[in-house]
Formats: C-alpha cells, sequence, structure tokens
C-alpha cells in the first residue's frame, strides 16, 4: 500500500484534544464570532423549553378556568418565543458559517503557503492528486466542522439537560418513565456510530480511487485514444465508480436502519407516556396540560439525537481531514536557508563542482565524485546517456536538492550560503517541457512581476524572434492562453520561455533539451534566439544531438555519474573516446565518411 492510499485510510477519532487544539487556533482570531454564536444557541434550546410550558400553562390554567384574555397574552409569549429562535437561528448561523469560512481559508493559504516552501523532493514521493485533495476535500471537512459540528454540539447538549431538567420539574415519576428508553437509545446509537464510521472510511477510500483514475485518464488522454483504450478504461472506471456506489449504499443503509428505529423509540417513549401519565390523569394524579407538555418535550429530546449522530461523522471525517493536513504542515523543507544567510545581489557566473556526489535516495548514486569550472560568460555543454546525470547537475545549480558530498560553489561562495531567493533570481531556466500558465501571454513572459514593463516584454520577443507569432495571432500579446498553452506550438511555447529568461536577465543561463521535437524552420528561429540568449551570460547546456552543441567553450562527458571526458568539439573528437563514439552513433549514417582521425567534411568545415 503506497503512503498516499495509507493516508486515505485514517479513520479519525471523533475526537482528538491534541488535533483539536491546533485546530483552534486558526479558530483564535474568530473567537467573539463562536462565542456570539455558542450563546445564541444556547439561547434558542432554552427559548425550545418555553414552547412545552407554555402549552401547559395555556391548558391547565387558561383553558380549564375559561380565561380567553390569558389564553390570548399566553398564545402571545408563543409566537414572540418562535420569533425570538427564528432571529437567534439566524444570527447563530450567520456569525458560525462566517468564522467558518474565514477558518478554511486561513487554513487553506497556510496549506498553500507551505507547500510552497516545501522541496522537490516532497513532490517527487506525493501524487499531484493527493495535494490538491488536502487543499480541497479536507479543508472543506474542517468547514463542516466549525460551521456546523463544534458549535452546534453545545446547543444540542444543552437541550438534552435542560429538556430532562424541565420534566424532572415537572413530575419526576414521569421522566423516570420516559427514561427508560434511553438505554436503548444509547445502544443503537453506538452500533450506528461504529458501522457507519467504517463505511465512511470505505466511501474515502473508493473516492481516492476514482480521483486517481480520472486524473491518469485525463491526462493521459492522447495515448488512451491513439491505443484504442476508450473501452478498457471505461470498464475500469465503472468498476472504480461502482466499488464507490456500493460504499456509499452501505452508509444509506446504516442511516435507513438508524433513523425508523429513533422514530420507533421516541413512539415507544410517548406510549409510556401516554400508558402511564394518561392514568395518572384519569386519577386526578397529573394535570392534563403537564401530560402534553411530556409528550412535546420528549418529541423535542429525539431531535439533538439525530444532529449529535450526523455531527459524530463530522467530526470524525474533520479530525482525519485534520491529521492529513497537520501532517502536511509538518513535513519540513529539505531545502532551507541559513539562519544569516549571505546577501548576493549580483553575480558574475562562475560555476564550480568540488566533488560533488549526490543521491536521490540512500546512497544510491546519481553523480560520483563531480568536479568540473565554468568560467563567467562561458559555454557549457553536458551530454552523456540517458541517466548519466546531467539533470541531476541543473537541479543542484538551482538548488533544488542539495548535495550530500562536496559542495557547488557560485563566485567562490557555496549556494548553501546563500538565499534560495537570491540564487534562482540569477539562474534563467529553459527545459524542454515549457510550462505556460492560464492568463495572457504578456504574463506568462513577466510571470506577474510588476517591475518589468510591457516595453520590456515587447523588447524581449523581438529580441528572440518571438513577436513574429505574437503578432499574427488576436489580440497579439493581450491573446489569453488556455491551460498549460495547448494552442501553441511546440516551438512558438519554447519561444515564449526564451522571451521570459531574457526579460529577466539572468546572469545564468540553463538550457535543458531546449530545441528538441520542433521542425526545421522553427529550430531556425530557435537557434538564432539561443545565439542572442547566451551572448555575454555564463550559459550550461544538455542536448543530445551533439550539432547543437559543437560551438560550446567546453563539452563534459557524463558516464554513469562520473566525468570522463572535458574538452572542445575538436578536442574530444580527437580523443577518440566516449563522445567520438556518440558522434559517430548519430552520424553514421550520413553521406559523408569519416576520416581517420574521426572527423567528418561536415565538422571539418564548421
Amino acid at each position: 500500500m503506497s503512503q498516499a492510499e495509507r493516508d486515505e485510510e485514517i479513520a479519525g477519532n471523533a475526537y482528538d484534544s491534541q488535533l483539536m487544539r491546533r485546530l483552534l487556533t486558526y479558530l483564535r482570531p474568530y473567537k467573539m464570532h463562536i462565542a456570539v454564536s455558542v450563546f445564541l444557541l444556547l439561547g434558542v434550546a432554552g427559548l425550545r423549553l418555553v414552547g412545552p410550558y407554555l402549552t401547559k400553562t395555556a391548558i391547565d390554567v387558561h383553558i380549564v378556568s375559561g380565561d380567553v384574555d390569558g389564553l390570548h397574552v399566553v398564545g402571545s409569549l408563543y409566537i414572540l418565543t418562535l420569533l425570538l429562535i427564528l432571529l437567534c437561528r439566524f444570527l447563530q448561523i450567520y456569525l458560525t458559517n462566517m468564522a467558518g469560512q474565514r477558518v478554511m481559508f486561513d487554513v487553506r493559504m497556510a496549506v498553500y503557503r507551505h507547500m510552497k516552501k516545501l522541496s522537490l523532493s516532497y513532490y517527487d514521493r506525493n501524487p499531484v492528486g493527493k495535494l490538491i485533495t488536502r487543499v480541497t476535500n479536507d479543508i472543506e471537512a474542517l468547514n463542516e466542522m466549525f460551521s456546523s459540528g463544534v458549535v452546534n454540539i453545545f446547543g444540542d447538549v444543552f437541550t438534552l439537560v435542560g429538556i430532562m431538567i424541565a420534566m424532572m420539574l415537572l413530575d419526576w415519576k414521569l421522566a423516570l418513565i420516559t427514561l427508560l428508553v434511553l438505554p436503548v437509545l444509547l445502544w443503537a446509537a453506538m452500533i450506528f456510530r461504529m458501522k457507519v464510521r467504517d463505511a465512511f472510511r470505505e466511501v474515502r477510500k473508493w473516492v481516492a480511487g476514482i480521483n486517481a483514475s480520472l486524473q491518469e485518464s485525463i491526462t493521459g488522454m492522447s495515448v488512451v485514444q491513439l491505443f484504442n483504450r476508450e473501452d478498457k478504461n471505461f470498464e475500469e472506471f465503472e468498476e472504480t465508480n461502482r466499488g464507490h456506489q456500493d460504499a456509499y449504499i452501505h452508509t444509506i443503509r446504516y442511516y435507513a436502519i438508524f433513523f425508523p428505529a429513533v422514530e420507533i423509540i421516541s413512539a415507544v417513549a410517548i406510549g409510556l407516556i401516554i400508558w402511564y401519565g394518561g392514568g395518572e390523569v384519569v386519577q386526578n394524579a397529573l394535570s392534563l396540560g403537564v401530560l402534553i407538555a411530556f409528550i412535546q418535550y420528549v418529541q423535542l429530546f429525539f431531535n439533538p439525537i439525530y444532529n449529535l449522530s450526523e455531527q459524530y461523522n463530522t467530526m470524525q471525517a474533520a479530525m482525519a481531514a485534520a491529521e492529513r493536513l497537520f501532517a502536511l504542515l509538518d513535513q519540513k523543507p529539505e531545502i532551507e536557508d541559513l539562519p544569516e544567510p549571505r546577501e548576493i545581489d549580483t553575480l558574475k557566473g562562475k560555476i564550480e563542482f568540488q566533488n560533488v556526489w549526490f543521491a536521490y535516495k540512500d546512497e544510491e548514486w546519481v553523480l560520483r565524485d563531480v568536479s568540473f569550472t565554468v568560467a563567467p560568460g562561458q559555454r557549457t555543454a553536458f551530454v552523456g546517456a540517458t541517466g548519466a546525470g546531467k539533470t541531476t547537475i541543473i537541479s543542484l545549480i538551482c538548488r533544488f536538492y542539495d548535495v550530500q558530498r562536496g559542495r557547488i560553489l557560485m563566485d567562490e561562495v557555496d549556494i548553501r550560503e546563500m538565499r534560495q531567493k537570491d540564487l534562482r533570481r540569477h539562474i534563467g531556466l529553459v527545459l524542454q517541457d515549457v510550462f505556460l500558465f492560464s492568463g495572457t501571454i504578456s504574463e506568462n513572459v513577466r510571470l506577474w512581476n510588476e517591475e518589468i514593463s510591457d516595453d520590456r516584454i515587447v523588447e524581449a520577443a523581438g529580441h528572440v524572434n518571438a513577436s513574429s507569432f505574437i503578432e499574427k495571432i488576436p489580440d497579439g500579446y493581450d491573446y489569453t492562453l488556455s491551460e498549460r498553452g495547448s494552442t501553441l506550438s511546440v516551438g512558438q511555447r519554447q519561444l515564449l520561455s526564451f522571451a521570459r529568461t531574457l526579460a529577466y536577465d539572468p546572469a545564468i543561463l540553463v538550457l535543458d533539451e531546449a530545441t528538441s521535437n520542433i521542425d526545421t524552420e522553427t529550430e531556425l528561429l530557435i537557434q538564432d534566439a539561443l545565439e542572442k540568449l547566451m551572448t555575454g551570460r555564463t550559459s550550461i547546456l544538455i542536448a543530445h544531438r551533439l550539432s547543437t552543441i559543437q560551438n560550446s567553450d567546453q563539452i563534459v562527458v557524463l558516464h554513469k555519474g562520473q566525468i570522463q571526458e572535458i574538452g572542445t568539439h575538436q578536442e574530444l573528437i580527437s580523443q577518440d573516446g566516449i563522445y567520438f563514439k556518440l558522434y559517430q552513433l548519430q552520424y553514421q549514417e550520413q553521406e559523408t565518411p569519416l576520416t581517420d582521425t574521426g572527423r567528418s567534411n561536415e565538422f571539418t568545415a564548421t
């Protein structure tokens, strides 16, 4: 079972004092809202006790004696009581839900703020769907607790206690007869609680399965359609959806049994009142008004039982959600700034790896004792087979991960001594898979940085040849992109990423397969844009096509996490090593044969 599945299996206790204390810290700013809500709810509970007493008074005092005026007074008081209940309930619901929404807003912002601080290694281990569930469903469960759970429990408990006291004051014998059904009611509630807890846990497990299935199918829709897997995926989703349906039907069955059972118990209680109390009335040992008041109190008594059963599930879901949320909030970022980091305003762009060892997991080393130096303004390319460690070097330069051994220097300063924000401000990263946000083209270039003017955006786009297509589309720079810029071609998205990088004017440029999967015409535009972009900047390039890196100042050849060769294109060709073999593999089918030295006429000409 994966960690994500184990998280979804958390059943949650109905009440956890430690979790509740942490949750109440978010409620503290709105304590006046909650205090007033509790006061109003207690007022509602007290006012509801007035109705049966007024009924008793009307019958025993005014109806029996024929006092019409007194009956009008009691009727007016009854109407006034109902109006006060209406007003108090309105204010209580409004204040409670307002506090719940604000708490939900604060918790969601706290979670999102914390997620932005977490290192990439955390996102490597946790699927996106799970994290989205934390920020949406789990926080919504907390809202249910704050808006209708915690506060209403006070009102329901107070109502139950108040009704029992009122019945005892009216007639303690009849009250004891009525409470004979209480053990049966408590037993039924306990069984219902246990069954529903397990049923809802099963429902949550299937909900997680539905989310995972949907995310996978929608993300891979092109593959699904290409390989004609629509029917197969439909069958798999139908199976998961049916499992959710069946699990939910189990919860419905328990509710369908419990609530009629409570109604039957309520009817038995009323029957006992009529049987015993009616006999007392016949013998003139009890007034008719008291008997009717008792019947009304019993009807009121069972409403909080219904509510408390519902609120138990609300509290249980909220505790489980809180446990998952706090597990996320307690997750410490693996990459953190020093308490007093060195402030870096500018970088010349010198990069130095000194005996760097790195592994994503334990001691499964991806890089082994890697050392090299990139001078300011120098173009350095990294080549090697898949898994050699090229992309890992980029991640380490950006300090997405920290090395286990050795160190990485920028302008003679260990990057662990710098603020992450300062370091990354001087690095422009262009990946093969360009990520564009929903928004306009200009917003995606400036990334909502108001310090970058519109003129700067236009200038950057023109400099990297992006303006040629931007000016042809409707609305130009104000054109709104769809999710991830799917309406643009791969080459157009790549040119926009170049414009974004140039607008930020970094000292160090990192390019990871920036010219792959594009047509020849667009590649010419991108190559020209790259040449302009790399001028005057320290540039790190990763490319499988050796033709794109042959003019680099130095080429670093990686093999199984170690540096095997360093030199220029011509120097590495003449060494007849790994680079030369890679070169042969890429160009062995070309018409121009290799010379004895390993140089083709094409590369000799260059």
